[in-house]
């Protein structure tokens, strides 16, 4: 398989670690074992959004290093880190490059959707590199991205082009986890009279799998994934499919009542074909354990995420 291209990567270390984990970084200051922010914020009394990103990155660096082994990909939301204002930016940068270094596989959630130059400035500063005079670098540095759809093909093609050129990939939302996704997503649309009518996320679907159909790597998936809610399982099957070549992120497993056979239907008969997140389940085990105290937060995650990649494992 291709070392460039991001579904062959992807489906690479799936094999290697024989895991479908996805570890959600969203962290909550509050929920950061005390120990951890004392430190940072007596440290930096007078700048407490400093103390606060410093104290983020200590914890999901901890986190990263716990279960770079059993995760094959880290997905850290942006809006935890963009409420702490610049320091919470560079917080975000610098996760994003520790858990490439420790051999991870990152995904920017940042679901953005714009059209024009403003979906070309998103795609370059998250899937490619930025030109300042003679200067050209990255700047978040993400393997992949999360996208909104709702403004069209216009939005997407910028980091469609991105994907291309840079071996990156991208997360379309088709079937978010969250209970209101279907006042639009469920919706039956008719694009034509000829057409019968069918619902919106079946529509989504469609031109995801037509999106993806110019990059399929080595592996047989597309640059081009879908974000699909372990939480509506029947649906998942209906979408596995419409896009038969495009890999799933699965929201929803854990904390949002999904299940380990929920998610069986958003793989491949191959047992691929989708990553499976968890967020609060993970980074806060520890709260949960009568085993690990805060201190011992990390050992906590690295048993939650063995537990999940043997719980899904053992349905697929």
């Amino acid at each position: 398989m291709s070392k460039f291209h991001f579904a062959d990567r992807l489906i690479e270390a799936i094999k290697t670690k024989k895991s479908v984990v996805c570890v959600g970084l969203d962290p909550r200051l509050d929920k950061i074992p005390e120990f951890i922010r004392d430190k940072h914020f007596k440290k930096h009394a007078k700048f407490p959004f400093l103390a606060a990103s410093e104290a983020i990155l200590e914890f999901n660096k901890g986190l990263i290093d716990a279960v770079k082994d059993v995760a094959v990909i880290v997905k850290p939301q942006i809006a935890f880190y963009e409420m702490f204002g610049a320091e919470g930016i560079s917080c975000f940068i610098e996760t994003m490059k520790y858990a490439r270094e420790k051999g991870l596989l990152t995904i920017a959630d940042a679901k953005r959707g714009d059209i024009g130059t403003t979906a070309e400035a998103y795609a370059k500063a998250f899937l490619g590199k930025v030109k300042v005079g003679d200067n050209e670098q990255e700047i978040f540095g993400a393997d992949s991205i999360t996208v909104a759809p709702y403004l069209g093909y216009d939005g997407i093609k910028p980091f469609v082009q991105e994907c291309k050129v840079n071996g990156k990939g991208m997360f379309v939302l088709v079937k978010t986890s969250n209970r209101s996704s279907g006042d639009l997503q469920d919706l039956f649309v008719e694009k034509t009279e000829k057409n019968a009518a069918q619902p919106a996320f079946h529509i989504m679907a469609q031109y995801v799998d037509s999106w993806g159909a110019e990059d399929v790597g080595e592996s047989g998936y597309s640059c081009v994934g879908a974000v699909v809610g372990a939480t509506y399982p029947s649906q998942a099957v209906e979408l596995r499919k419409l896009m038969p070549n495009a890999i799933f992120l699965v929201p929803g497993y854990g904390a949002q009542g999904g299940t380990a056979k929920d998610v069986v239907g958003c793989f491949n008969k191959d047992g691929l074909g989708a990553i499976v997140n968890s967020s609060r389940e993970i980074c806060f085990a520890y709260e949960k354990s009568e085993k690990y105290s805060a201190e011992n937060y990390a050992e906590a995650a690295k048993e939650a995420a063995e537990k999940m990649r043997d719980d899904i494992a053992s349905v697929l």
